[in-house]
């Protein structure tokens, strides 16, 4: 009986060894979808909130120039033109990586649409006139802006004084 005893205790400890020391299985990454649409599920959230930061970034381009320089005007200002570029930068970045090339294909038609050529056409005109530079703006946003305000040239400084 102890043999017996010895033999399944040897067992136990061989199973539990083997666990413990054998290798991991990687672990499966997501890779991109190769096929498909270029987006998920929930993307109608996503269109939504494009259409959200879209309408702010121009109640911002809207709003008076003078309020644009100090204060709370130019805080709201930058705020909501950064949000804006900041949401743009971060889609434009992370659905190739999910989606692959359908979703930068997806993507960029998403935020070339008319009003988007305006909000471009705003920025760079209150970038000449001195009402912004891409430092004021977080490092996400600030890569977008400069893409966006990269021929312009400040022609003059309305918040200089």
């Amino acid at each position: 009986m102890n043999r017996a005893w010895f033999i399944v205790w040897a067992l136990v400890v061989y199973q539990v060894a083997a666990w413990a020391f054998a290798p991991q299985k990687a672990a499966q990454q997501a890779s991109p979808i190769i096929d498909g649409p270029g987006y998920g599920s929930n993307e109608a959230i996503f269109v939504d909130g494009r259409a959200s930061s879209r309408r702010s970034a121009a109640l911002a381009l809207e709003r008076p120039y003078g309020s644009r320089c100090a204060g709370e005007g130019r805080k709201q200002f930058i705020s909501s033109l950064g949000g804006y570029y900041y949401r743009r930068q971060t889609d434009t970045e992370h659905y190739p990586t999910i989606y692959g090339k359908p979703g930068a294909d997806y993507i960029a038609r998403q935020w070339s649409t008319g009003e988007d050529k305006r909000i471009e056409r705003l920025t760079q005109e209150a970038y000449a006139q001195g009402y912004l530079a891409p430092s004021d703006f977080d490092a996400v946003a600030r890569r977008t802006v400069e893409a966006v305000v990269r021929n312009e040239r400040v022609t003059v400084r309305s918040c200089a004084s």
